[in-house]
């Protein structure tokens, strides 16, 4: 199910709200959680469609260019130029080949970010997933725009591309986040307890998460 920020009032009705830094939820003071999570999953569909369209108004202001510098872990690094037809990752810069045009670099940097993630996030993934005792089937990148991370009843694990943006600390709270699903396929008191037992900062790591959203690409 969706993540989302929880507000109560005293409103009458529950009412979603999405928002560039993620899915708000505004419900009455009594309503029962349950029910909450409830109405949320009856709306897993739209959600998403609205997430996805929100990321893509977001990318559509978002401009490449050589000398730009986009992030990686955390870090920014400049787009430079290096003769040849491949681009990279050196450690110091994220290098394209001369000559191309904003509308050419951006598929030039995802591709880069895409193999920059599917080395460090499955590493990760597994790392952690032998210390919480979990086992996932697999781990996969792909590139979703509504969700940083998912888990399937299957037991995949599957992560955006974009979340190797996020500083360590925060790919590992969405890293625990979907490994803690393996063993809870919900947001209950129960799954929280299992990502708290890993990282007792998890609140603040999905608030810096929800900061990200609104820059990534």
């Amino acid at each position: 199910m969706t993540s989302y920020t929880l507000t109560r009032s005293k409103r009458r009705t529950v009412a979603i709200y999405i928002l560039e830094g993620g899915v708000e939820v505004r419900a009455p003071l009594k309503m029962p959680k349950r029910d909450i999570d409830g109405f949320v999953a009856s709306k897993e569909k739209w959600i998403t469609d609205s997430l996805a369209r929100a990321r893509e108004q977001i990318e559509g202001r978002v401009s490449l260019d050589y000398g730009v510098t986009v992030p990686y872990r955390g870090k920014p690094y400049p787009i430079a130029v290096k003769e040849g037809q491949r681009a990279g990752f050196d450690g110091e810069r994220f290098h394209v080949p001369p000559g191309l045009s904003p509308e050419q670099i951006k598929p030039a940097c995802v591709q880069i970010y895409r193999g920059l993630a599917r080395h460090y996030l499955v590493d990760r993934t597994l790392g952690f997933a032998n210390r919480m005792d979990m086992a996932p089937k697999a781990v996969r990148i792909n590139g979703a725009k509504a969700r940083w991370g998912s888990c399937s009843a299957k037991k995949n694990i599957n992560f955006s591309w974009r979340l190797i943006m996020a500083d360590d600390e925060v790919i590992d709270y969405v890293v625990i986040h979907e490994l803690a699903h393996l063993s809870e396929m919900n947001h209950s008191a129960r799954f929280w307890k299992i990502v708290e037992g890993f990282l007792p900062d998890y609140k603040k790591r999905k608030i810096r998460l929800k900061a990200l959203q609104i820059r990534a690409f």
